[in-house]
């Protein structure tokens, strides 16, 4: 049985209770007796309240499946909108918003690049993207698709010279786009040196200057022979890195061994839709690598070709400028931290009655206390040089919550002795009352905002599940060309711009599914800072290298003046458009599709949630395409089906028999994984149940979310796994 502390009127797991006394308290003059009392404090005043908001949210759905049982069908416009007014889902703007967020990195209010997203539980994971801030260029070229693995160019079992050699022409293209030279190429150069004039680069033994001699920053090493060359271009920078006896180096006419990109500018350390952590155990292993990381500590053993090493976060890299001054920049992603949203909670800490406390409030509390270190100064490795701390915080539903997000980490900072608006706050746009109420919802966080993201996909979720009554809405793949999606992402910048975040806030766009194929990423999307995203999600430190050749492509800045000028793009009435299909449309094997790759994708995500505690997997597709799946696609795929079964699009027999089926696919995929445990034939375990009961129990999950659910069947296997162990030692 698990063992607990009673403290300050709580009851807190033994495991939390040791992390908070042993590791996070001490340093920060913080008295252990006055902390867990404060603690107390806020969870007695704001846990009723986090209560009464989702109470809220369930009182407004169940009006809204009301009226659209009594109105089936696509909404008379003029009635939905009066309806969605009069129940207080839709509500005027107000006038003037103006963020006016201060202490704001670069990072975050100037600088425009991708953005990693990483469950925090994994230490390699994490080590990885915060030094995923400066990527290699000729191995994101050469190690992916962006260079067709045909013919001549396969990759090979050693290393491919001619493939090498095209990494390498790649690389003096993108050198010559955007770092031209008054006269001649890159392509061309037979070395590089710096002189008072600033970057000399010899082409045909001659000197050739750069075109703009502002974009030389400085440089490593002796003049004549520089082992680095810093350049920049629209705030990124690039290292033209020079070894003539490196393997690549010698090779090479100017001795260049690699083009080192700044490249994930910023990661969000997530504690939310890609980690499994449904106890204490679980929840202090995030908090504990996220203090680490605030400590400039975490670390983490890797053993890559038959060696074993340790590898740590990164320092800060330094160069000489013309004039003989340093300049330094950071060597590591800025970070912010994903906390989860208001819905669950946890028995990592129990109240005063007994009770969960909100999950939510917990995070907000202890991974404030692990960043104090940072905030004061006191970091071995900055995280923020403003002394801020970034929160994404996802899942709310108006501004009446992201209100309630605002006073929860002004509390934090009184509990923590930390300075009013220390606590910067991110809104993920990605739930359809926050969308329609934007403005709104950025004017209660105008002192604290750093961030708004549309997450498409758990904004799908919500749109099938808030309409879920009115019909079956459309094809998956047909969702993307629905007029409320487009309305969605336009407005979500256009909103944005209009209130002031141009220089106080990213605006971040959503993640790219497919890891491994980088190739349709680097065609597809350049289309985000297009629209004028400061940021976008990437899904590995490779993809971040080569999304940010888009960033050199796009001056997002210059874009978003030009968006800015040109006032919104759509009316909020483009949203209310519900996403309704016909199924007359739809042969019977259309459907049959339909489901089928749905429950595909939602059994090869669910399995590993349950059974191994991964929450974010690259999961097979029917086709055996690889693509990235958390809890918002989990969301999509249960609510789809649902939604069709529910209307009778298909029956309760055809998505049975299709479960069990697509079960079958998913085990044959991990068939080569001797750890797995297959869910058919016999159908009997946790993970199949789970899937089952996000599908046939859809229509009852708040909001459609898949946590109750999938944390109710992991905490059961895990339990059931950690007996197996004990019997067995």
């Amino acid at each position: 049985m698990e063992q607990r502390v009673q403290v300050g009127g709580l009851s807190v797991a033994e495991v939390l209770h040791r992390f908070v006394e042993q590791e996070a308290l001490p340093g920060t003059g913080l008295e252990p007796a006055a902390f867990w009392d404060g603690l107390a404090g806020i969870i007695d005043d704001l846990a009723p309240r986090n209560a009464a908001l989702l109470a809220r949210r369930e009182e407004i759905q169940g009006s809204l499946d009301r009226w659209h049982r009594e109105h089936p069908g696509t909404p008379d416009p003029a009635a939905y909108a009066a309806f969605l007014r009069e129940l207080g889902y839709l509500l005027d703007e107000p006038a003037d918003v103006t963020v006016t967020t201060s202490d704001v990195d670069d990072e975050v209010a100037r600088t425009a690049g991708p953005q990693l997203v990483v469950p925090l539980l994994n230490a390699r994971f994490a080590t990885n993207a915060v030094n995923a801030r400066w990527g290699s260029l000729y191995d994101a070229l050469y190690g992916t698709d962006v260079i067709p693995r045909e013919g001549d160019l396969a990759p090979g079992e050693g290393y491919n010279t001619v493939r090498g050699d095209e990494a390498v022409r790649q690389g003096r293209a993108f050198l010559d786009e955007h770092f031209p030279l008054v006269s001649g190429s890159h392509a061309g150069a037979t070395g590089y040196a710096v002189d008072d004039e600033g970057v000399a680069v010899i082409v045909d033994g001659a000197v050739h200057r750069l075109a703009d001699p502002t974009q030389l920053v400085g440089f490593r090493g002796p003049r004549d022979n520089p082992e680095a060359v810093l350049l920049v271009h629209h705030q990124l920078h690039v290292e033209i890195q020079v070894d003539p006896q490196d393997p690549i180096g010698r090779t090479d006419a100017a001795g260049v061994k690699d083009l080192l990109l700044e490249s994930a500018v910023s990661t969000i350390m997530d504690l939310e839709d890609s980690v499994a952590a449904v106890d204490a155990e679980d929840k202090v292993l995030g908090y504990r690598n996220w203090k680490r990381l605030m400590d400039g500590t975490l670390a983490e053993e890797v053993t890559k070709g038959g060696k074993t090493f340790t590898r740590a976060m990164n320092p800060d890299r330094t160069y000489s400028t013309v004039s003989g001054q340093d300049v330094t920049l950071r060597g590591r992603s800025l970070l912010f931290i994903r906390q989860v949203g208001h819905l669950m909670t946890t028995d990592a800490v129990l109240d005063r009655n007994g009770d969960e406390v909100p999950e939510g409030i917990l995070d907000a509390v202890m991974t404030a206390l692990g960043s104090v270190g940072d905030l004061r100064g006191e970091s071995t490795l900055a995280n923020s040089t403003q002394g801020s701390m970034y929160v994404v915080k996802p899942k709310m539903h108006g501004p009446e919550e992201v209100a309630f997000a605002v006073e929860l980490f002004g509390r934090v900072e009184e509990l923590l002795g930390l300075p009013r608006l220390t606590i910067k706050v991110g809104i993920m746009d990605e739930e359809r009352r926050t969308t329609l109420n934007l403005k709104a919802c950025i004017n209660e966080a105008r002192e604290r905002l750093a961030f708004i993201n549309t997450g498409f996909l758990d904004r799908t979720g919500d749109e099938i599940h808030t309409s879920m009554q009115a019909g079956p809405v459309v094809r998956k793949n047909d969702m993307r060309s629905e007029t409320w999606i487009s309305a969605y992402e336009d407005l979500n910048v256009d909103i944005g711009l209009e209130c002031g975040l141009l220089g106080h806030a990213q605006i971040g766009k959503g993640m790219w599914a497919a890891p491994d194929s980088l190739a349709a990423m680097l065609e597809a999307k350049i289309g985000h800072p297009r629209a004028g995203a400061s940021c976008a999600w990437v899904p590995s430190p490779t993809a971040a290298t080569v999304h940010a050749l888009h960033y050199h492509q796009v001056d997002v800045r210059a874009r978003q003046e030009e968006l800015l000028a040109g006032g919104r793009r759509r009316g909020r009435e483009d949203l209310l458009q519900v996403p309704l299909g016909n199924p007359a449309d739809w042969s019977d094997e259309d459907r049959q599709d339909e489901i089928q790759n749905n429950l595909q994708s939602l059994l090869g995500y669910v399995v590993r949630w349950v059974d191994d505690g991964i929450g974010c997997s690259k999961v097979p597709d029917i086709t055996g395409e690889p693509l990235m799946e958390d809890r918002a696609t989990c969301r999509i795929s249960a609510q789809h089906v649902a939604n069709w079964m529910h209307h009778g699009v298909v029956s309760a027999e055809q998505v049975e028999q299709t479960l069990r089926r697509m079960a079958a696919v998913v085990d044959e995929q991990n068939a080569g994984d001797p750890s797995y445990t297959p869910m058919s034939p016999g159908f009997d375990g946790e993970a199949f149940a789970a899937a089952h009961d996000l599908v046939f129990e859809g229509l009852s999950q708040p909001s459609g979310y898949t946590e109750p659910i999938l944390h109710r069947r992991r905490a059961v296997q895990k339990s059931s796994t950690t007996a197996k162990k004990e019997t067995a030692s």
